[in-house]
């Protein structure tokens, strides 16, 4: 153990004093390395030499010939390597349609993370000019990043997705804290942690007293993963199991997943067919017991708010909403003069009638809508030529024969704290999404991912409905009730769970908890930076 110690408080400093494109070479790989712990790999200890990599790097800095620059850069670097690692399915969006989009594909995704990565850069430039040092760098940097993660997830729209809390997703228990914090207060805890290696680089033999306290920093960070999980264990502990858990009376969901290949799904050729095999499915065996069935995002590929025929089509002839209950179903909504779209959700009953409707309010760039589109010059990636307008925000649709839900359409689920319509809250969430788009890759799991940690955040159960995995629904423990993986054609049939009775205290205080979080883990910053 000895000697373990004092090789890593060598190595931390030869990677400290690493210059040029070795320095910037190492900050791009180890952002990278911590990519592998986003879902669906799950490996969260390469966090550690990963994040304790980084802090090397920055206090390096303060020896280059322009430490600003280099601390920046630095940090730039890893987050450049980070997000390259882990959005490289994003670049199987334009392969659903090469010939027009195909060329982008060596460009879309560095040009991509190069802009997420200036919040890294910022968050590496913010622990150098705090002149952190020791125990008191490993917060500062905790404190950063997860300022950072934040802002990403506002800034320009926002793109919060793979925020470094989301590695936790796999344990059940770990994810409890989000109830607590958030998904940005479990990522402060992991930073910090993952981190706390750095301060091995002043250790120079054991026993002595930098060796000493290193000892107890490590111990400290592993009492902390330890206790974070322990307090998640006892809330699970006290929750009822899931198969006693208590579900809404009356109501029997099945969800329809078929698995539609995303450059089929568009063709004049083969809607009919597309739409039939949704129709099909929601009425194979089972269908009897449904009160409700759920259909996902544009899975009505025609505009059902205009055309009475297919509307009729859909909830009557085929007779697939149930008697008594809805069929709802993502479906483009047009205006009569067909000069604005939406990406909406329809909620359809027995007799045709529309009985509810929600419009899409976070659009994605590029897939959606073009940001300054007489600039870059190219067409949005989805299909039409006409770019979706936006809905008023997050809103709460009372549905017959259902408690208030909060729906939400693809990646809106992703927001930390802007899922559902506060002064109205709903009972349950509702994501349906079309992750066809990105294939058999690390895109849908990562998605889905964060759609349960918006239920533990706020205590509500969750039902997602994909054209292509994961279909699911889950409690608002963030338990996963029920599910078809990605890849799979067939429905999920499953009652829905109740929420929590009261408000989690994320739902309660929102983002001022981690403001309070933040302010006392940079207090202690400045206190051991001092005293160290």
């Amino acid at each position: 153990m000895t000697v373990l110690i004092v090789r890593a408080g060598r190595l931390g400093r030869a990677v400290a004093g690493l210059s040029g494109w070795r320095r910037y070479g190492l900050a791009a790989a180890l952002g990278a390395v911590g990519a592998a712990a986003l879902p669906p790999a799950h490996a969260v200890f390469l966090l550690v030499p990963a994040f304790t990599g980084l802090a090397w790097l920055i206090a390096g800095a303060g020896t280059a010939r322009r430490p600003a620059r280099a601390a920046f850069a630095a940090g730039w670097w890893f987050g450049f390597g980070y997000f390259v690692a882990g959005l490289y399915w994003l670049s199987l969006a334009l392969l659903t349609d090469a010939e027009r989009f195909g060329w982008l594909v060596p460009f879309a995704v560095p040009s991509i993370a190069a802009g997420l990565a200036l919040f890294c850069g910022a968050a590496s430039l913010a622990v150098h000019l705090s002149r952190a040092r020791g125990v008191g760098l490993v917060l500062a940097l905790a404190v950063a990043w997860t300022a950072a993660d934040w802002l990403r997830g506002v800034v320009l729209t926002g793109f919060p997705w793979n925020l470094v809390g989301t590695a936790w997703a796999y344990s059940d228990s770990m994810i409890q804290a989000t109830a607590l914090t958030g998904i940005h207060g479990l990522g402060l805890l992991t930073v910090a942690v993952a981190a706390a290696p750095a301060v091995l680089d002043r250790v120079t033999a054991v026993p002595g007293d930098a060796g000493r306290r290193a000892i107890r920093v490590l111990a400290a960070a592993a009492a902390a993963v330890a206790l974070v999980w322990a307090g998640g264990a006892l809330r699970l502990g006290s929750a009822p199991p899931l198969a006693a858990a208590a579900m809404v009376p009356g109501v029997q969901l099945r969800l329809v997943q078929a698995n539609i290949f995303q450059n089929h799904k568009w063709r004049a050729d083969l809607r009919a067919a597309n739409l039939s095999r949704h129709l099909s499915m929601t009425v194979a065996p089972g269908f009897e017991e449904a009160t409700h069935v759920i259909w996902p995002e544009t899975a009505a590929p025609f505009v059902l708010t205009a055309d009475a025929e297919r509307r009729a089509a859909v909830a009557a002839v085929a007779a697939v909403a149930p008697p008594g209950g809805l069929l709802i179903t993502g479906a483009p909504r047009m205006t009569a003069a067909r000069d604005r779209i939406w990406n909406s959700l329809v909620a359809i009953d027995e007799a045709a009638a529309i009985v509810g409707v929600y419009d899409k309010f976070h659009l994605v760039p590029f897939g959606e809508y073009v940001p300054l589109r007489d600039w870059v010059g190219i067409a949005k990636l989805t299909h039409g030529a006409v770019e979706f307008s936006a809905g008023p925000g997050p809103r709460t649709l009372r549905l017959p024969g259902l408690p208030p839900v909060s729906p939400l359409i693809c990646y809106e689920v992703i927001f930390p704290g802007r899922v559902l319509d506060a002064e109205d809250r709903p009972d349950w969430l509702l994501n349906i999404t079309n992750d066809a788009w990105f294939g058999i890759s690390a895109g849908p799991y990562q998605h889905f991912a964060a759609a349960r940690l918006r239920a533990v955040e706020e205590g509500l159960p969750l039902v997602r409905v994909a054209n292509t995995g994961i279909s699911a629904v889950v409690d608002p423990y963030g338990r996963v009730v029920a599910s078809l993986g990605l890849g799979r054609r067939g429905v999920v049939d499953s009652p829905l769970p109740l929420p929590l009775a009261g408000l989690t205290p994320y739902a309660a205080l929102g983002d001022w908890g981690l403001l309070l979080l933040l302010a006392v883990t940079a207090l202690g910053a400045v206190y051991f930076s001092r005293t160290t």
